[in-house]
């Protein structure tokens, strides 16, 4: 019997992104024309909405700004509640290139991979981090192979794609500022089967950073105590649903 065609949502996470996300939105619906393409609209106060939609993007507004875990919980509960196989998520800064989707959903369509992390330092000559930040990437990138028992290189990557039954866990996970290795930590107690795929990354299309030196500090303080938290707590068993389930 032949397999049903996943159905796929791409979502992607802006935060007055106005001046980039048309292109990134046009980007994504060139690269995976058969994908739902979403934007999260995390509280912007400019036209980024607006933006989107006249890009051909469909649309959810948070009423204000939940940060990126609380954006990125959004489009999970979005791609669930649609009866979506797979969802990709991007940035709306135009970071993640969309022409290599393709490399993550190869990467995930063997039925024991639960989640796929495009990681900018596994192809060689990758993307080079600043100083401070790249010292940052090491350190949890030590920390996390050493909980989840397999190399970790990329860490902070928040290009990934993921089937539904990864999806339905971390719908449950509320990280509402940095939930990219909280995440990953859950995941691995929880058994799921996460890998990393070399990627390449562009410099920021538009826009600054939200990530200062005090807001560093406090990046490396919560994270650290949401890797604990994770530890300690109970795992929760994974739920599994028909589709990329392991037979």
């Amino acid at each position: 019997m032949q397999s049903q065609t996943p159905r796929i949502l791409a979502y992607i996470l802006a935060h007055n992104e106005e001046s980039a996300i048309g292109q990134v939105v046009q980007r994504v619906r060139q690269a995976l024309p058969e994908a739902t393409v979403l934007v999260v609209d995390d509280g912007s106060m400019d036209n980024t909405a607006r933006a989107a939609r006249e890009a051909g993007a469909q649309v959810v507004s948070l009423p204000f700004n939940l940060g990126i875990g609380g954006a990125s919980q959004t489009g999970q509960i979005y791609a669930i509640a649609q009866g979506y196989d797979i969802a990709v998520r991007l940035d709306g800064d135009g970071q993640y290139p969309p022409a290599e989707i393709h490399r993550l959903l190869d990467a995930l369509a063997p039925a024991e991979v639960d989640m796929v992390v495009g990681s900018r330092f596994l192809a060689p000559g990758g993307y080079k981090a600043p100083f401070l930040r790249r010292i940052g990437i090491r350190f949890f990138s030590i920390i996390l192979s050493a909980i989840c028992r397999r190399r970790v290189t990329d860490p902070t990557s928040g290009f990934i794609a993921a089937k539904r039954p990864a999806l339905t866990h971390l719908a449950r996970i509320a990280v509402f500022d940095f939930p990219e290795i909280e995440s990953l930590v859950s995941l691995s107690r929880a058994g799921f089967h996460v890998i990393e795929t070399p990627v390449s990354m562009a410099e920021r299309a538009a826009g600054t950073s939200s990530i200062n030196l005090l807001r560093s500090v406090y990046y490396v303080v919560k994270v650290l105590m949401g890797i604990v938290v994770g530890v300690i707590a109970k795992p929760c068993e994974p739920q599994r649903s028909r589709f990329g389930s392991p037979s």
